[in-house]
């Protein structure tokens, strides 16, 4: 499991672009089967992505945790983002359709992941609490429709995990779908303070590219991202995007409430 470590707003605004890509992005989350892991000292957040071949491939538990189980003092949020597969936590089956979403709660002690044309997408924050393993799909996830043609943002929400949805400690999960013609992501931009957020960006062409920007209002960087690569974003720290082509992407946060409200605005005429 790779570890990266936190790095204030100065550090940042003096990184070249290697070095943000470096401590920022996640380039490579889906190798056929195994499991990759990337441990952020944002909100403790674990950021994975699955991809099983014909054997299911084992949820692990690096040494790094110092548990006896990966979920021993964690939860476990799941996105597929391929085609369907199966989730087996602790000998109980759940199956996952494209862009469905599992929840598994602190104290589960085996997940394996099936399917061989299935891609999971994974985030695991630490918890205080069993809160139940709990299957949504897409059609149960109630879609929430933003943003307008005019300022090329339309886009379809689907909320999973959240005050008002799956309960959990403190994980918060959703994907995103802009419509054809849309671009923008989270414009007018926001932060918030309270918590991290990691970004996975797919359904985008092989030859398109998103440009993500980060940083501080007054100090916003670029990182040009291709399909199916993540983003961290440090609490202070805007996340917004636009995108060659039209693009979904999955949300997740962790910190300290599960308000998907909770924003501090920002602005377009404050963006530097």
């Amino acid at each position: 499991m790779e570890q990266r470590f936190a790095v204030s707003p100065r550090e940042t605004a003096a990184m070249t672009t290697a070095e943000r890509r470096e401590h920022f992005l996640i380039e490579h989350l889906f190798v056929a089967d195994e499991i990759t892991l990337v441990y952020t000292h944002y909100d403790r957040m674990i950021v994975g992505g699955v991809q099983p071949g014909a054997t299911p491939v084992l949820l692990p538990c690096p040494e790094e945790l110092k548990a006896r189980y990966f979920l021993e003092r964690r939860e476990l949020g799941i996105l597929n983002i391929g085609q369907p597969g199966q989730v087996t936590v602790d000998g109980t089956v759940y199956e996952l359709g494209h862009q469905d979403c599992l929840y598994v709660g602190k104290g589960a002690q085996r997940v394996e992941f099936g399917g061989e044309a299935a891609k999971y997408y994974v985030l695991s924050a630490p918890a205080h609490h069993t809160y139940p393993t709990t299957r949504k799909t897409q059609a149960e996830a109630t879609p929430v429709e933003m943003g307008t043609l005019e300022t090329a943002n339309q886009r379809t929400i689907y909320k999973y995990i959240y005050s008002e949805g799956i309960q959990s400690c403190q994980l918060v999960m959703g994907l995103t779908q802009l419509k054809p013609g849309s671009v923008w992501n989270t414009m007018p931009s926001h932060t918030h303070t309270r918590r991290m957020e990691a970004y996975l960006y797919f359904n985008l062409p092989e030859n398109q590219r998103v440009l993500h920007l980060m940083g501080e209002p007054s100090e916003t960087r670029p990182l040009w991202v291709s399909n199916e690569q993540a983003i961290l974003s440090p609490p202070w720290s805007i996340h917004t995007g636009c995108g060659t082509a039209a693009y979904a992407f999955i949300w997740g946060m962790a910190g300290e409430n599960l308000e998907y409200t909770d924003m501090d605005a920002v602005g377009i005429y404050d963006l530097r």
